[in-house]
């Protein structure tokens, strides 16, 4: 502890955290008092804060404000949240410290009890006058909550300019400082790099890889399911494909929406699979919870029916962000009840320590939201915790979850583009256009209008770590349930051990199986990787390039190269081979030019 913060600790009051209990914590966990050291030590007007979901960004912020309403820094604190549930959550919070905030505040003078009052963007975003009014009067605290929404429209980012500008001090808080936009976030310091592009610049970072290092977050094991599915177009076509095979973005979103359709044969085999890895987590945590993230509400109705059926228990249901719906979630977060279904609200900031399973049953597929879905079931509570997360074999999430560790900044320039001389740029832009895939549900998704025929379950693979393990194994077999049945109380490193088990196992099995039983791709995952449609497109340019300059030092035509690959390698023709066998292609050539030196 630095000498700073030791001579602060002195005067602290009787509310902060290690002289009175705080909610569950009785003292900072290391990062958050590294965050108030560095805090203290400089005492900037604007920081910004970015810590993984579940790390603790309330307790710290709210020790921050203990800290300055006790120094006189500051005489109130205005708490702005992204949804009326958090807003009321803050408000609770603030509490158990001895800050009073009033959630409920709409217009006019605050209550003398009170010391501020916790709001939404949206709320700032019609009245910023209000809040800059109330802010000019006393020496204010804001705290951002979740910021990069202050960038989600630009009337918001402008309230918010507006309504804060003359704050005295504020902080802002994120667990992904990052959006799919290019919107700037208001204060928020961006910093160029060597590459011309300016990105967010944080005041202090705490991200997934060390929280995890700290036993702060769970370790995440993603299970994800594969299988066939079949639609028909708008134009009248039938069209069948396998969920996480090279695809173009249209006829991915197309199979993943099949996947989704509660009709189908994916979802309720997918609900039955994490059920039982429920069961199996519920051993060890006896109140552990799970939740099914929906597209929409339609959908979630219809899965909290299949939980039912599945389950012969009914789900709590979640629809919309009022005030019902925030009660059925404290309800639920204090009760022992296995299922809850929720459509977006659950996914950002909603405290809720038990959820330990969770199904991605969304189209949403931006990485923000994606990474804030999960954090729904990393906070940790005790060591040894896991926490299991169903998904969809689509590359893009799977590229999510394979890259739960990196840490991101908010990008405020797009890359310079480097299709000028790509001859693949063009189509590919083309594609983009023609698909038009949409990051979120905004009620635009006719331009897909399609019926959902047919869907299948097939459990594809599971990832740790970074790492893929697992064959593909029909539900309910013996295969599957070998990875549903790993135990919900685990180190991380004995997470790894036990998955090599079970896949080696599983690779020992499948060779004592006659060939006529091996109906599906028995080759283990690592081995099998998901590649999108454009990385599909740079592989077989690589592999032409390289046939090209092989084709001046041979004098061979390429015809007769790509035929003698062919013949070597085995496979269909460049267009229709798999990654596998377009990497087996190029490594070929190579070692024929390497030899011909």
């Amino acid at each position: 502890m630095t000498t700073t913060s030791a001579t602060s600790n002195h005067h602290l009051s009787p509310a902060f955290p290690g002289r009175a209990p705080w909610g569950t914590a009785n003292k900072l966990r290391a990062w958050q008092q590294a965050a108030m050291d560095r805090y203290i030590q400089t005492q900037p007007r604007d920081f910004l804060a970015v810590a993984t979901p579940g790390a603790g960004k309330t307790t710290f912020a709210l020790t921050l404000a203990s800290w300055l309403l006790h120094h006189h820094v500051v005489q109130q604190v205005t708490v702005v949240a992204p949804t009326e549930h958090l807003k009321k959550q803050w408000a609770e919070a603030a509490a158990r410290i001895g800050i009073k905030l009033d959630p409920e505040y709409s217009a006019g003078p605050l209550g003398r009890e009170y010391q501020g009052v916790a709001v939404t963007y949206a709320g700032v975003g019609v009245r910023p006058m209000l809040h800059r009014n109330r802010i000019e009067q006393r020496k204010t605290l804001v705290i951002l909550d979740e910021i990069h929404h202050a960038g989600d429209s630009k009337s918001w980012g402008e309230a918010c300019l507006e309504a804060f500008e003359p704050a005295t001090r504020r902080l802002a808080l994120t667990g992904t400082p990052f959006r799919s936009d290019t919107n700037p976030i208001p204060f928020v310091q961006y910093e160029e790099g060597n590459d011309g592009i300016r990105r967010s610049s944080a005041d202090y970072t705490y991200g997934y890889g060390n929280a995890l290092a700290d036993g702060v977050v769970r370790p995440v094991i993603f299970l994800s399911y594969s299988g066939n599915m079949r639609w028909r177009t708008k134009a009248g076509d039938e069209i069948a494909a396998r969920l996480g095979e090279p695809m173009t973005k249209d006829a991915v979103s197309q199979a993943w929406r099949t996947a989704l359709d509660p009709r189908g044969e994916w979802m309720p085999n997918v609900l039955r699979a994490a059920d039982q890895r429920l069961t199996e987590v519920r051993k060890a945590i006896p109140d552990a919870g799970a939740l099914v993230i929906a597209s929409d509400q339609e959908q979630a109705r219809a899965y909290a029916k299949l939980i039912r059926e599945i389950t012969g228990e009914g789900a709590t249901l979640v629809l919309s962000d009022d005030s019902g719906a925030s009660q059925r979630i404290d309800d639920f977060s204090r009760s022992h009840d296995r299922w809850m279904v929720a459509v977006r609200m659950v996914s950002e900031g909603v405290d809720v320590p038990r959820l330990a399973v969770g199904v991605y049953a969304t189209t949403i597929s931006t990485p923000l939201f994606f990474a804030q879905a999960v954090g729904r079931f990393v906070r940790s509570r005790k060591r040894g915790e896991t926490a299991s997360v169903f998904l969809p074999t689509v590359p893009m999430l799977l590229g999510f979850a394979n890259e739960m560790e990196v840490e991101r900044d908010h990008v405020l320039d797009k890359p310079k583009k480097e299709g000028d001389e790509d001859p693949y740029a063009e189509s590919e832009k083309e594609m983009d256009e023609a698909s038009k895939a949409q990051d979120e549900d905004t009620g635009e998704q006719e331009q897909f209008s399609f019926e959902a025929l047919e869907s299948e379950a097939v459990f594809d693979r599971v990832l740790y770590d970074g790492a893929e393990f697992g064959m593909q194994a029909h539900a309910g077999s013996e295969e599957e349930q070998d990875y549903l049945g790993i135990p919900g109380l685990l180190e991380p490193d004995q997470v790894q051990m036990l998955l090599q088990k079970r896949q080696a196992r599983q690779i020992a099995h499948s060779r004592k199986k006659p060939d006529a039983e091996a109906d599906l791709l028995e080759i283990p995952a690592e081995r099998r990787p998901v590649v999108t449609h454009k990385e599909l497109l740079e592989l077989r340019k690589q592999l032409n390039t390289l046939v090209g300059a092989y084709v001046h030092q041979s004098g061979k035509p390429h015809g007769v190269i790509h035929t003698e690959l062919r013949r070597v390698c085995g496979g269909p023709p460049s267009a229709e081979a798999t990654a596998g066998q377009l990497n087996e292609r190029i490594k070929k050539v190579r070692e024929w030019a390497t030899r011909m030196r």
